[in-house]
């Protein structure tokens, strides 16, 4: 042992020194992620497409601005433009979680938190405001037989059930949204009211972050000293606009904490989403206190009443009722289920169309105030669940509490999982908003893992689990890239052009047009066939674009190749062929360097 351990001390410096040179391809890759970002910023200034850059705040502000100020509610606009919002706040998110801390300032991730905030208070809204005009013309969408009105429009982000009842009749008290399966029975005294039922889902989660807000964890501020608030209250009511507010000269920093922590709408700047562990939070109050300190701020911990408050928080955690997300996930998205008050709808006078104003969307109460819960029946709804999301146990159903900040099971009874079906039926006392939750550890421990190379800069890595098996693939190489580099190697001999059905194939693969040209006429529409390539893969496809639909269905006779080269082989001509391989290198890197820079499978 004592020879081996000399040994080792002798060939330390040597081993660490060759290990240093291997490590600077970390540097390398955090050196090439900087400059990618630099270029993307570059790219979007030349795109000039007149989307905002959400890390310039002037240019996110206007963007908000005028949205905010834009009349056409038209629910079919506000979703196209609310998938440009959830774009916004993803490029954000992923800043926040990408950039090394060396490269963004305090300043930028609050201002980045606070843009998040913001862009999800105005997507609601705006979802409110078209909800509030398609109710007011509520005759135009009535059915024939049972004469209500219903409403399903939806996209990859929403999807909008919307029903009104404008026959009041106790026998059409319950609805089944036939295009998505979602449905409803209502109790009677709501089956003769003058009530809406909205269920909408977003596929996405703007509600469990606002649990961690709500956690005691300390309020940032930018250097104006604006404070940055979330107006969580009842979904349905409009949040109000967003004021500045500037620290009063006589106000303390503890008093102002005291105020902003004592009022359950008043909230924290949004952290990262998936940061829910106490450590967290314990970590950035210790950071807090130390800052106060050397400020001569009073932190919050060393104030009894807080530090009491906070304490109390804690234990309410623990019980029973309370989803713990430190522990559950929310998988599937978000069902915002209401009941809206009919707004009075549009009147036909001659050529003028008369309504009467009211100030926004209003909720409907159910139980009224007045009633004892005993004597309100409940209601029941049923939900299809999403087919691309799998729950692997029975989903644990929670409702969003707005006042406590916290997803909770009370309040939620007779609940019947149909998993063939996938879907699930429950009762609710009142109208709330729901989630479905998974253990976040059911696949914990993994029962064996396996990381293998498949070629060069390629890996494969295997997860086993209690419950399935899944396989991730690694590349360096995108299908952009080599899609480029072969179109490039055969340009000399072989037209491309862009395909409508590129927007349709999905992330991993590119569709473009090509057909041979030994000419310089231009290429005719029958001459041209369709390529699908997802840089492993290339194959010739049966549609065209004229076709009604897109499909991967090979041509009859097609083979698949591994190369773009190849496959165009199979019906190339020797003189096409032979033009390929006479190419100029030169000539060759130019049309490469060319599409790579005008990346014209990704911008089209």
């Amino acid at each position: 042992m004592e020879a081996l351990e000399a040994k080792n001390k002798e060939r330390k410096e040597f081993e660490l020194a060759e290990l240093h040179s291997l490590e600077q391809k970390f540097l390398s890759a955090q050196q090439w992620k900087m400059d990618y970002r630099a270029h993307e910023k570059w790219e979007h200034y030349l795109r000039c497409d007149g989307r905002p850059d959400p890390t310039v705040l002037q240019e996110i502000n206007t963007f908000m601005s005028l949205w905010r100020e834009d009349q056409n509610e038209d629910i079919q606009l506000v979703m196209e433009k609310g998938g440009q919002v959830l774009n916004l706040i993803e490029k954000l998110h992923l800043l926040l979680l990408d950039t090394p801390p060396n490269e963004i300032t305090e300043k930028e991730t609050v201002q980045y938190q606070e843009s998040i905030l913001e862009l999800q208070n105005l997507l609601h809204q705006k979802y409110n405001r078209a909800t509030e005009k398609l109710l007011k013309t509520a005759h135009v969408h009535e059915d024939s037989d049972p004469g209500n009105m219903q409403a399903v429009i939806k996209d990859k982000n929403v999807t909008f059930c919307i029903w009104a009842n404008l026959k009041k009749k106790v026998r059409l008290k319950n609805h089944t949204f036939s295009d998505v399966q979602h449905g409803f029975d209502l109790p009677k005294p709501l089956a003769v009211s003058s009530v809406a039922v909205r269920i909408l889902h977003t596929h996405y989660d703007h509600v469990s972050p606002l649990w961690l807000q709500h956690q005691g964890v300390p309020k940032l501020e930018v250097s104006d000293g604006k404070e940055l608030t979330l107006d969580s209250k009842d979904n349905i009511e409009v949040p109000e606009e967003d004021e500045e507010k500037s620290r009063e000269p006589n106000m303390s920093a503890e008093e102002e904490m005291e105020e902003v922590c004592s009022d359950g709408r008043k909230s924290n700047i949004l952290f990262e989403e998936n940061s829910n562990s106490i450590a967290d939070i314990n970590e950035t109050e210790e950071e807090t206190e130390k800052k106060s300190e050397i400020l001569d701020i009073p932190s919050q911990a060393q104030d009894p009443l807080v530090k009491e408050e906070r304490s109390e928080k804690r234990e309410a955690i623990t019980g029973e009722s309370i989803v713990d997300l430190q522990q559950f996930v929310p998988v599937g998205g978000v069902y915002h289920i209401d009941a809206l008050q009919l707004p009075p709808q549009v009147k036909e006078i001659k050529d003028w169309s008369m309504v009467e104003l009211q100030d926004g969307l209003e909720s409907y109460s159910y139980p009224p105030e007045a009633a004892e819960d005993a004597t309100c029946p409940p209601l029941q709804i049923t939900l299809r669940l999403p087919d691309n999301v799998m729950y692997f146990e029975d989903p644990v159903i929670a409702r969003w509490d707005a006042a406590g900040q916290q997803w909770r099971t009370d309040g939620i009874s007779n609940i019947t999982y149909a998993r063939q079906e996938k879907s699930i039926t429950f009762e609710m006392g009142a109208f709330y908003t729901v989630a479905l939750f998974q253990n976040a550890h059911l696949n914990v421990p993994y029962q064996a893992w396996e990381l293998q190379p498949t070629g060069t800069d390629e890996a494969l890595l295997t997860v086993s689990t209690s419950f399935a098996v899944i396989q991730i693939q690694i590349k360096a190489a995108l299908a952009e890239v080599r899609a480029y580099q072969q179109m490039a190697l055969v340009a000399s001999a072989f037209a491309f052009a862009w395909s409508k059905w590129n927007t349709e194939a999905g992330h991993e693969q590119v569709v473009f047009k090509v057909s041979e040209h030994l000419t310089a006429d231009s290429v005719k529409d029958k001459d041209w066939c369709l390529c699908m390539f997802n840089g492993q893969k290339a194959q010739k496809l049966k549609i065209s674009e004229t076709s009604e639909a897109f499909s991967d269905e090979l041509e009859e006779g097609a083979e698949f190749h591994s190369t773009l080269y190849h496959m165009l082989k199979d019906f190339a001509s020797k003189d096409a062929i032979a033009k390929v391989e006479a190419a100029n290198f030169l000539f060759i890197d130019s049309v490469y360097q060319l599409l790579l820079a005008t990346r014209v499978l990704t911008y089209s």
